[in-house]
């Protein structure tokens, strides 16, 4: 696991009261432990925080520091130190309260709602877009009284020129975070796995910096999740997870 250093129990980084671990990250690991607990992870690109309620699980993991949430200026130090100090891989915010936790989160971010779509054929096929020579799945943010399933449908026509969606079913949320002028955005999306009947070629959306939409099968997948982002590669897995399901 590591090695424990005891004094950070009392001071740690930034001066907060939380418990500090230092080893070698392993976020597949760790995703693999919380896939079995209620917990929400946040991306800071292709790093890490877990929010969660349940301590003991953390500790038989692999991780670089952990907050027991205390207050919303211990909150605040410890994500400004967690987004500045890029050797951290993965981080973990304690509170009994899980949701009463998100919304804390929350509270130290600019807020977005998104949603987005992984779409199917009839080929079996997956609609996927590169963006900035990083592959991703179409997705954008909601619109006043959109709903996240209005707001799928509609990016994935204007991204893609896909229409004629059906809802199979959600896929979750993910929750990544950047900075948009000056300030620290936090942005949820909600995804949805569609899929069409109808034979469509798509077309990239130039004026989003698509340069490219396509349909890919399943023996590019390997590919196209070593080119896009650790929250895509989130939604493939909750795609493949209600996929085993049926």
């Amino acid at each position: 696991m590591g090695d424990f250093h005891p004094e950070a129990h009392v001071k740690g980084f930034a001066g907060c009261n939380f418990i500090a671990l230092i080893c070698n990250s392993c976020l597949a690991i760790i995703s693999d432990i919380f896939s079995m607990t209620q917990s929400y992870k946040v991306f800071f690109k292709d790093r890490v925080i877990f929010l969660t309620n349940q301590i003991d699980d953390v500790l038989g993991g692999e991780f670089n520091a952990i907050l027991k949430y205390g207050s919303q200026n211990e909150l605040k130090q410890f994500i400004e130190n967690f987004t500045n100090k890029q050797h951290l891989h993965v981080g973990f915010i304690y509170y009994h309260d899980i949701e009463m936790l998100l919304e804390l989160f929350k509270k130290q971010f600019v807020c977005l709602q998104a949603a987005g779509g992984l779409v199917t054929n009839q080929r079996n096929e997956f609609l996927t877009i590169e963006r900035l020579g990083v592959y991703d799945l179409p997705k954008g943010k909601t619109e006043p009284n959109e709903t996240a399933e209005e707001t799928a449908q509609r990016e994935i026509f204007e991204e893609c020129g896909i229409d004629h969606l059906t809802i199979v079913r959600p896929l979750g949320s993910t929750f990544h975070t950047y900075r948009l002028n000056n300030e620290a955005v936090l942005k949820e999306t909600h995804w949805f796995h569609m899929h069409t009947t109808i034979d469509q070629k798509p077309t990239p959306q130039a004026s989003e910096n698509i340069t490219v939409a396509r349909w890919i099968d399943s023996r590019e997948m390997e590919q196209f999740a070593s080119r896009t982002y650790e929250s895509i590669k989130e939604v493939l897995s909750s795609f493949r997870q209600a996929s085993e399901k049926r």
